[in-house]
């Protein structure tokens, strides 16, 4: 039977363990250095600006406030020219609208005014410059003629300015209707000519006066025209 012998196992030397303990340091290593070393992809992101910046035609970047300005000014024109805009059209439709009313003949209401008080009738003495005063104002008023020379003038030549005097001895007291007050008047002259708003006593002197005013207007004229009995 032919012999063979088993190959010797390589001996391990000392310089083969210092080699082996090397390579493994160095793929520790090397595996250390891939699981920190971030990816591109990583790099990339990190690096990349998070806004991309406006660049004009010549390429160079525009400066982000001008930018920023430009578009807060573009806006705050927009808003201003919109409002003008809105107003014109506003005026413009009231004026459309204020001339089809005045083409439609209607008028424009005025505020309304407040009506003007009256004013208080003046008081005057209780004596026979007062009477005529007063029987002159309401004469006014009614448009029956006569002056305070006039009125003053008759009283003194018919009663001495007595509003209670009575004739008792002329035909018309002999007829039952004696001539009474300031002008001598008898009831019916009274009763026909009596002004409205004074009093319907014949010896009142303010309507004594203006009813006597009244009948003198309608016969004579006026009061003035009288120089003796009527």
């Amino acid at each position: 039977m032919p012999s063979f012998s088993l190959p010797r196992p390589a001996r391990i030397t000392r310089t083969h363990k210092i080699s082996a303990a090397l390579v493994a340091t160095a793929s520790c290593a090397a595996a250390l250095a891939f699981t920190a070393a971030p990816s591109d992809a990583a790099t990339v992101a990190s690096n990349a600006p998070s806004v991309v910046k406006p660049v004009s035609a010549n390429g160079l970047p525009i400066a982000p406030k001008a930018v920023a300005g430009a578009a807060d000014g573009a806006d705050s024109s927009s808003v201003a020219d919109g409002i003008k805009v809105t107003a014109v059209a506003k005026q413009d439709d009231a004026a459309q609208q204020a001339a089809k009313r005045a083409g439609a003949g209607e008028s424009v209401a005025a505020a309304p005014k407040s009506a003007p008080k009256a004013p208080a009738p003046t008081r005057y003495a209780d004596n026979l410059d007062g009477w005529i005063r007063t029987s002159l104002d309401i004469m006014q008023s009614k448009g029956i003629p006569g002056s305070y020379e006039g009125l003053h003038r008759n009283i003194m030549r018919e009663s001495s300015g007595n509003p209670n005097a009575v004739n008792n001895w002329d035909i018309n007291a002999i007829n039952g209707i004696p001539s009474k007050g300031l002008l001598q008047v008898i009831q019916p002259t009274f009763d026909t000519y009596h002004v409205e708003g004074t009093a319907k006593n014949l010896t009142d002197p303010i309507a004594n006066i203006t009813a006597a005013a009244n009948y003198a207007a309608h016969r004579y004229g006026s009061i003035d025209n009288v120089n003796s009995a009527y």
